[in-house]
């Protein structure tokens, strides 16, 4: 286990995955690029007695931090996400948008040592994640697993036979990162290209969870699950913002940026304000039929 340790900080791209059995080529072989072993978050300020509560807020409070550590293409969607599955609600520790992979990409943040049971519980969260929050278009779901430390061989078996793609690595709280690594963070400049793009991709998802809630309210809604015929049946059931048409031409900027496709920033700044406005009467009206 200590022999594993002392050379995580050099396998950039070999964290321990099931990708290249879950995933078709090259999606396989970029996701397993991605993902890093370990993950530094010394810009956090916690010591060993932290919860996996404190761990969390820290690295939504160094939302930028963690976005670089991240790499090029994660687009954070939210903290604590809900899903409703069987009438009981979970939530995702963070869920993540990845502008290359097009996929979701959700993380759990465990303080311990990797279990088995971690793997069944993301498992069943990617298949939640695929029926209620992907798109057509998009890729398979990927997760996560982020904990204290592992054991090469457990994670091995727990991974073999899972169906949904996932991976486990660890994270740490010192030490900087080394030298080699550096070149794969984004610079300053790629980091202020790409946030506005994130920004568009979380506004997306929003808008998309706040339809969603108002079909859902509907006893006689045929509940879509894209977001084009979700706008339709909110036509339908006469619960339309007045800012839709305007939100139609927005969303196909929308959908660029949330499928990796370069925008230009005017146009980004404008599908921006479009979309708030558009979100905000979507809120009123749920705030109406809830009075």
């Amino acid at each position: 286990m200590h022999q594993i340790e002392s050379g995580l900080h050099r396998r950039q791209g070999k964290a321990l995955t099931n990708f290249a059995r879950t995933l078709p080529a090259p999606q396989s072989e970029l996701a397993q690029e991605l993902i890093k072993d370990p993950y530094s978050f010394d810009f956090l300020a916690l010591g060993p007695a932290m919860s996996e509560r404190e761990l969390e807020q820290g690295l939504l409070e160094h939302l930028r931090s963690l976005i670089l550590e991240l790499g090029k293409g994660f687009a954070f969607v939210g903290s604590q996400h809900p899903l409703e599955i069987g009438g009981q609600d979970y939530y995702l520790d963070l869920l993540f948008y990845h502008l290359r992979l097009r996929c979701f990409v959700v993380v759990e943040l465990k303080i311990e040592d990797f279990k088995p049971e971690f793997a069944g519980k993301m498992n069943f969260y990617l298949s939640a994640v695929d029926d209620l929050l992907r798109h057509e278009s998009d890729a398979p779901s990927i997760g996560i697993i982020l904990c204290k430390g592992k054991n090469e061989l457990i994670v091995e078996y727990a991974l073999r036979d899972s169906t949904k793609p996932m991976g486990v690595a660890e994270y740490r709280l010192s030490a900087a990162l080394p030298e080699p690594l550096q070149t794969e963070l984004p610079t300053e400049a790629e980091f202020a290209r790409e946030f506005p793009l994130m920004a568009l991709v979380k506004l997306r998802m929003e808008v998309e969870r706040e339809i969603r809630l108002l079909v859902a309210d509907q006893a006689d809604a045929e509940r879509p699950l894209a977001l084009g015929p979700m706008l339709a049946e909110l036509h339908r059931l006469g619960m339309i913002p007045q800012t839709a048409d305007r939100f139609r031409s927005a969303l196909q900027i929308m959908n660029r940026a949330a499928h990796g496709l370069d925008v230009a920033p005017a146009d980004a700044s404008e599908a921006t304000e479009i979309a708030t406005a558009f979100l905000a009467e979507l809120r009123a009206i749920r705030d109406r039929q809830l009075s």
